[in-house]
């Protein structure tokens, strides 16, 4: 258990703490739930954004670049790199961590690469957990950055206050995003790698598509930004459009209204969870294997089966 005195010393300048409540947060055991309501009370002032799109978009040398720009204005940022989980050992592959050693030493940023952890929009839940952490320790920004795998639930923007879709002028990203449903998560689009041949179609096909969603005179519409990462092109207009995000969501009020709703969202998962842990003791899975043959030989229904589970639940 971790003493109440650790989390009290939990800021930006030790690292260290923070890595370890966030290993602790990982477990994902009763203790770490206690740090998790422990700290709570310390969260909600960091801004959450979300990088995600296809691979091979550059989302990891944008991330690089937008948190070198912060640095300079004297911000601190959090940085939560979720990889796909290694078929070998369950954990991060930890190739972002690889590409942004640059920034990795900085006091002012704090890099964790999180395994994803088989959850289908890329974004693993104690990837939110941790990020919470970071909000609690006073980092002014979190970045998770995700695996855009292209699922139909994409996670992301129930963690981002302000999510960022990735893109290149080839492989008709455009018509994949489309596909994929990031149109519909995304807040702006970032054109990378826009010195490319195909980039002013890539554009025109992306506004296309969004000129065919449903809108009007107060729903945002999401911009374009063409820019070059590597070579540090307008990272500045990134962060300038996060901020009129950012303001347009504090106008409009949608701001605390994104947030209870992902937070109620958040609440039944966890409830949820907990449920499923609590009916499915030893017994009840016992009772489950013992009648799978049953079920196949068409002697009980799944239905029936799932009636009595239930009920031996409810009646213990």
């Amino acid at each position: 258990m971790i003493a109440t005195g650790i989390i009290e010393k939990l800021n930006t300048s030790e690292k260290r703490i923070t890595s370890r409540l966030i290993s602790k947060v990982e477990e994902g055991n009763s203790g770490s739930i206690e740090i998790l309501k422990a700290i709570y009370p310390k969260t909600g002032n960091a801004y959450r954004i979300g990088i995600t799109g296809p691979p091979g978009a550059g989302k990891s040398t944008l991330t690089n670049q937008l948190t070198k720009l912060y640095r300079k204005q004297g911000k601190t940022v959090g940085i939560i790199a979720v990889d796909p989980t290694s078929p070998f050992t369950g954990g991060a592959l930890l190739g972002d961590r690889v590409r942004m050693n640059e920034i990795g030493n900085d006091p002012g940023v704090f890099i964790r690469s999180m395994a994803t952890r088989g959850s289908l929009g890329g974004l693993s839940k104690k990837s939110i957990d941790a990020a919470d952490v970071l909000d609690a320790a006073g980092y002014d920004y979190i970045i998770f950055e995700t695996v855009g795998v292209g699922q139909s639930e994409l996670d992301i923007a129930q963690a981002a206050d302000t999510t960022i879709v990735v893109l290149v002028p080839e492989s008709g990203d455009a018509i994949q995003a489309m596909k994929a449903g990031l149109m519909e998560i995304a807040d702006f689009f970032v054109l990378n790698k826009s010195d490319r041949p195909g980039a002013d179609s890539a554009k025109l096909a992306l506004e296309t598509i969004l000129m065919l969603r449903d809108h009007d005179a107060t729903t945002w519409m999401p911009p374009i930004i063409q820019a070059v990462a590597s070579e540090n092109k307008a990272i500045d207009k990134i962060a300038e459009q996060i901020e009129k995000h950012k303001n347009y969501l504090l106008e409009t009020g949608k701001f605390i209204e994104n947030r209870k709703h992902n937070s109620a969202i958040r609440v039944k998962e966890i409830v949820e969870k907990a449920l499923q842990d609590d009916v499915w003791s030893d017994d009840r899975k016992s009772h489950l294997e013992n009648k799978l043959t049953n079920i196949v030989q068409g002697e009980i229904s799944p239905y029936k089966l799932a009636e009595e589970i239930i009920s031996n639940y409810k009646n213990q």
